[in-house]
């Protein structure tokens, strides 16, 4: 399958910190790809250097065929980029914020009406196209940022933390309404640490650390890869906690600790070789905590 984009070996560094070391990565045409990572994982400074906001020290980038950034301002006009930052004029309507990005993204004169529609139904907010954006609520905003960013009709959509601040409510009526695109054909490369996001929209995941791929692969290959079928949760206070960690090490699983309680995964068949707990299906929150060292932000 062709690749709506390419990173091999990418650096960025500033100073002594270095943000992306050696980053590669790959979203085959059509499909979605999550970016997941701890902040502070080089996910952000990613995104700044695939829309040529950012030069990278060292590496390949290649965009929709053009090498970035020598080309950046030609894989730009094929691209939808959603900040992670709400951008959006507050002293204009969301039709005419639509309307100014149609001409910004040099949509045909005659084509621009159209273009806006569509945007405002992809929005859902085409009753309420004349309102001020400082009337819309959170999740209206962020319909109408990824609604701003198809005008165009790109082939690739870049989400940059696309539900960050929101409540679980508006985020799954966004996740439904960034499902349609990928199952419309979109390429998407989506960044989060919203773990059951990446979950529920990506094809496959790479999970970065440090600015680097730890790994990558289809959610359910991660999990069954580095967390097993199933997972022994035991809680208690610190000092048994410790020692459950001690007992499954011993026995040869590998744990991950979150608050009060020690995750033992792939216990799967273990019986009494391990401590007495809940037994519950393991999950790609398993597999970022082990793979990452971080609890999830």
């Amino acid at each position: 399958m062709a690749s709506a984009l390419s990173v091999t070996a990418l650096r960025k560094s500033f100073g002594s910190v270095h943000a992306v070391a050696g980053l590669d990565l790959d979203v085959p045409e059509g499909t979605c790809v999550g970016l997941l990572g701890p902040n502070g994982a080089g996910k952000s400074t990613t995104m700044r250097m695939l829309t040529g906001q950012t030069r990278p020290d060292s590496g390949e980038i290649s965009v929709l065929g053009f090498r970035l950034p020598r080309e950046s301002k030609q894989a730009r006009a094929q691209m939808g980029v959603v900040p992670q930052l709400d951008n959006l004029d507050t002293t204009l309507s969301a039709r005419d914020n639509l309307r100014i990005f149609a001409r910004l993204y040099r949509v045909p004169a005659a084509e621009r009406d159209a273009a806006v529609a569509r945007g405002l139904e992809i929005a859902r907010l085409t009753a309420r196209a004349d309102a001020v954006v400082t009337a819309l609520s959170g999740g209206m905003r962020r319909r109408l940022l990824i609604a701003r960013a198809l005008l165009h009709g790109p082939r690739l959509l870049l989400l940059d933390e696309p539900t960050v601040g929101l409540d679980p409510q508006v985020r799954q009526e966004l996740w439904a309404m960034i499902d349609g695109l990928r199952t419309e054909g979109t390429s998407i490369l989506m960044t989060t640490h919203y773990i059951e996001e990446a979950e529920r929209l990506a094809d496959t995941v790479t999970i970065v650390a440090a600015g680097e791929a730890v790994d990558e692969g289809p959610p359910a290959e991660l999990v069954a890869r580095h967390a097993g079928r199933e997972v022994r949760e035991v809680y208690g206070p610190p000092a048994r906690l410790e020692e459950v960690e001690g007992a499954a090490r011993a026995a040869g699983f590998s744990t991950r600790r979150t608050g009060t309680s020690v995750a033992i995964l792939g216990a799967e068949g273990a019986g009494d070789r391990l401590p007495e707990g809940e037994t519950r299906a393991s999950r790609l929150e398993d597999v970022f905590v082990k793979l990452t060292g971080e609890e999830v932000a």
